[in-house]
């Protein structure tokens, strides 16, 4: 069995993480095994989520419960899915590589004293065993390698992997195991979630990434990348670095080796020169567009269309055509 974990936010399924169910399930077909996803809460939400996954192929939909998993808490959830292994024994068991994905993958992984696969943006069967390729030195080079320990633990790279619902078949049988939680076990709570305004959609599932750098000049200026993206369809504003650490935007836009690996379809870079450390968090895009001054900015070279000009100029009349192009 392949398990996968199933992130949720606000009741909702990420996107992500159907992702990854749905490489699991055609990853299973291959070995002759199931696909089951794992959900892990402790009030109505995972049982909400579970009627989302139904439609991506589980064999199996695992409800881990226990009234102090209500919130995301790392010592909870790893304990919680490390003892699921310890009844179910699956092969394999897949996370997304999101933020919450990378934070507890790894503890799961070291609880069971097993080898993790990180940020994989390819899974392949080779000789009745799983191979995972994840790139490495920055997006330099790609490394293919199997895990010797059992359960192969990996995180998967958001937008990478094809969504695809499965062919109809019988709905997936439901589980429910209850997760002993000693009190104080749990270290911290949740005592509030503080979200932005605005409802812009993450950058690691945006369809769409339209990025500004140093050359925005200042915060007031990102309002015109804002601006751009409300054209596309699951659109999100990113960053580089630099304009993060000048304080012209929050941390969870910045894209880069020390933020977020993006693989939009359509990724556009707006004044960012590219940097290595920028580049190795979204050189997976499908598409990248520049508009840089400089002609000799680095992110030319990686870019598959370059618009060399003022950004101030270039990006009102992209708009424009663009809104025409929709109308």
């Amino acid at each position: 069995m392949i398990a996968v974990f199933i992130e949720t936010r606000d009741g909702k399924t990420k996107k992500s993480s159907l992702e990854a169910l749905s490489e699991a399930r055609r990853r299973a077909e291959e070995l002759g095994i199931e696909a089951a996803a794992l959900l892990v809460g402790g009030g109505t939400g995972a049982s909400a989520a579970a009627v989302d996954v139904a439609s991506f192929g589980p064999a199996r939909v695992h409800l881990l419960e226990n009234a102090a998993l209500a919130d995301y808490s790392a010592q909870g959830y790893a304990k919680a899915v490390a003892d699921f292994v310890a009844v179910a024994h699956p092969s394999a068991l897949f996370f997304a590589a999101t933020a919450m994905g990378k934070d507890l993958a790894p503890r799961v992984a070291a609880r069971l004293g097993v080898g993790l696969a990180s940020d994989c943006t390819r899974v392949a069967v080779r000789d009745g065993k799983l191979e995972f390729t994840r790139p490495i030195y920055a997006g330099k080079a790609l490394l293919s390698l199997t895990l010797a320990s059992t359960p192969q633990v990996a995180t998967l790279r958001p937008n990478v992997f094809p969504l695809g619902p499965a062919a109809p078949g019988p709905a997936p049988e439901a589980a429910r195991m209850a997760v002993e939680i000693p009190d104080g076990f749990v270290k911290g709570r949740v005592a509030e979630v503080l979200k932005e305004a605005s409802a812009e959609v993450d950058v690691t599932e945006a369809d769409v990434v339209v990025s500004g750098g140093r050359g925005m000049k200042g915060p007031e200026n990102f309002a015109l990348l804002r601006e751009l993206a409300a054209v596309f369809p699951r659109a999100a504003v990113g960053a580089s670095r630099s304009a993060v650490d000048s304080g012209w935007i929050g941390h969870q836009h910045q894209v880069g080796q020390t933020g977020k690996t993006v693989s939009p379809n359509l990724y556009l870079a707006v004044g960012i020169s590219g940097a290595i450390q920028h580049l190795a968090g979204m050189s997976s895009s499908k598409c990248i567009v520049a508009v840089n001054k400089d002609p000799e900015a680095p992110i030319f070279k990686v870019a598959d269309y370059g618009i060399v000009g003022d950004l101030f100029e270039v990006i009102p009349k992209l708009k424009d055509e663009l809104k025409k192009m929709i109308e």
